[in-house]
């Protein structure tokens, strides 16, 4: 994989041209265009370009009767409107291209989105580098005993130790048997110049999902709040989390109309089913109701009241009696 001075554009130069557009462009995301914003110990992510502003959004859900651009105020609310609503294509109008350097790991997580365009940089034409992602120690934790896929309880000091000794130890390993293979090192340097090296493409297939890829990615601003919706969740895996927060960041400079939309709307709010809003409202008239009242499963109705803060119906009852 190429180095970062490699694989980073010349700013300074970039920044030094000038060229006259009639586009709509967003100052803030101009002003970070290229920079890369720096995630876990070796990743980043960088805007390489994007089309549209929160302006477009307003354009084309006005487009269907021939209203202008209007005041802030109303380009607001409008876009909060098609937050609140549903209305998802004018937000289809906006685009984004990231360039995104992530473990592997993390990587097959984030595949999982599957309305993205993506290019990947190629194990198969070129030599990948040495670097691998080592957690902090504060993210070693043990298997959680209430979530099949989350992290409990942090590792004690010995464990931890032991842990970070074998993951260090079993990336430097696979990389020099990796480079063995290949008869070359990360340079392209030939190793020894009596043996033949294995093809590239085969010669990969040992690393561990540690190692850091980079790819190019390509999504709309409606698949983009979708997205961060999933993995800026506290519930999300922290290191795909650290890449979606950085993201959001991002969203901020480029459609602040449309982040403070998707924060209230999508973000920090909770979708409520048929049988949970019957529960509300009759809390708010101040009826007792219980799970069973309207056909909600015991974790459905653990998931209102945490929703909800509120105690647990099993642990009142136990309360009152």
């Amino acid at each position: 994989m190429a180095k970062d001075a490699e694989s980073v554009v010349d700013l300074k130069t970039l920044k030094g041209q000038t060229e006259p557009t009639f586009r709509v462009t967003a100052p803030e995301i101009e002003n970070i265009l290229y920079e890369p914003f720096p995630v876990l110990d070796h990743g980043f992510i960088r805007v390489v370009d994007y089309m549209g502003d929160d302006s477009s959004i307003v354009q084309a859900a006005r487009i269907s009767y021939g209203k202008g651009t209007k005041k802030v105020n109303e380009d607001r609310g409008l876009i909060r409107y098609l937050m609140r609503h549903r209305h998802t294509t004018p937000f289809e109008m906006c685009e984004i291209k990231l360039h995104v350097k992530l473990p592997l790991f993390v990587s097959r997580e984030w595949l999982r989105h599957r309305t993205a365009s993506i290019n990947e940089y190629s194990g198969r034409y070129s030599i990948l580098g040495k670097e691998f992602y080592i957690p902090q120690r504060n993210q070693l934790g043990k298997q959680s005993q209430t979530n099949r896929q989350g992290r409990g309880d942090l590792l004690n000091d010995e464990e931890a130790n032991r842990v970070l000794e074998i993951l260090k130890s079993d990336a430097h390993q696979v990389y020099e048997h990796y480079e063995e293979m290949l008869n070359a090192d990360q340079e392209g340097n030939v190793l020894d110049a009596n043996r033949e090296g294995l093809t590239r493409e085969l010669a990969r297939m040992n690393l561990t999902l540690n190692y850091y890829t980079e790819w190019y990615w390509k999504i709309d601003l409606h698949n983009l709040m979708h997205f961060l919706s999933l993995r800026a969740d506290d519930h999300a895996q922290y290191e795909i989390r650290a890449y979606a927060y950085v993201i959001l960041d991002i969203l901020k400079r480029w459609v602040p109309l449309t982040y403070e939309a998707f924060m209230d709307y999508r973000f920090k709010s909770a979708y409520l089913s048929k049988a949970g809003l019957e529960v509300v409202k009759r809390m708010l008239k101040g009826q007792e109701v219980q799970a069973q009242d309207v056909g909600l499963s015991p974790r459905e109705w653990r998931e209102l009241m945490a929703q909800l803060e509120i105690e647990d119906g099993e642990k009142q009852q136990k309360k009152r009696a």
